[in-house]
């Protein structure tokens, strides 16, 4: 695969599965085709019994995945095909969610949208100081998230969080990601990996099954019951806004929102 269009990497060693996003010059956003490397890795963990343990991160030291390419959203015409994408993503991420072992992400710097998505997955997060987490399309593209993404990231951080992340296009930073639970330490660069290895040697040592089972109950309460919201999917991405989002990053203007 070309550099332009990205890789996700796997790497088993003594029972810790190291997962990279490997696009750095463009901050590790995702393509098609790396959502489609990422779903295959994890369906390979789901049945590598060996792995007690694995590791996602971004390549570069400048960011965990920032979003999704956004130019790929040019082709996008109808709503239909933002409930098609939402689907897809969505599904990406319930295969990392049912994972059976522990899994924690590596974050430095920049962890945006789909990024935020994955790493709120992960069952454990350390980041550096520079991190910042955020889904600032209420900025830059006009759309929206699935409902088991909103979910998630309400269980991991809150509901007024949320609300700040989603229509005030914040950033949460590594302190306050911290003070929230969301984050298990806040690492400088030169010890992360240590950091990181420290975790996985304790989640590694303990009990497997309990891990796992546990797991799982957190993530059918996170996401129980949820509502069909495909209709709110149809609206952002069927809207005026959303293509104006993309036209305007395509020309890089900033967008100029009409509400239709």
């Amino acid at each position: 695969m070309s550099a332009d269009t990205g890789e996700v990497t796997l790497h088993i060693d003594a029972g810790v599965a190291t997962v990279v996003f490997d696009r750095p010059q463009a901050r590790n956003a995702m393509t098609w085709g790396m959502y489609e490397q990422l779903a295959a890795i994890n369906r390979q963990l789901s049945t590598e019994r060996s792995v007690r343990v694995a590791v996602f991160r971004g390549a570069g030291g400048q960011a965990f995945v920032a979003g999704t390419d956004i130019e790929q959203f040019a082709t996008f015409k109808t709503g239909e095909d933002g409930v098609n994408y939402e689907r897809q993503i969505e599904a990406g991420i319930e295969l990392l969610c049912q994972l059976p072992m522990p899994t924690v992400a590596v974050v430095e710097g920049w962890c945006v949208g789909g990024g935020l998505a994955i790493a709120t997955a992960c069952d454990f997060r350390l980041a550096t100081p520079s991190a910042k987490f955020g889904v600032p399309i209420a900025k830059t593209l006009g759309n929206c998230l699935a409902i088991a993404n909103v979910a998630r990231l309400r269980a991991a951080f809150g509901h007024q969080r949320v609300k700040r992340m989603l229509m005030l296009a914040e950033f949460i930073e590594g302190d306050e990601a911290l003070a929230c639970g969301f984050l298990h330490a806040v690492e400088a660069p030169e010890t992360i990996d240590n950091a990181a290895a420290s975790l996985t040697q304790r989640l590694s040592a303990l009990a497997p099954v309990t891990q796992r089972v546990s797991k799982a109950a957190l993530e059918r309460l996170a996401t129980h019951d949820l509502a069909d919201a495909e209709d709110l999917i149809r609206a952002a991405y069927g809207s005026d806004d959303f293509h104006e989002g993309v036209a305007a990053f395509m020309a890089k203007r900033p967008p100029v929102w009409s509400g239709q």
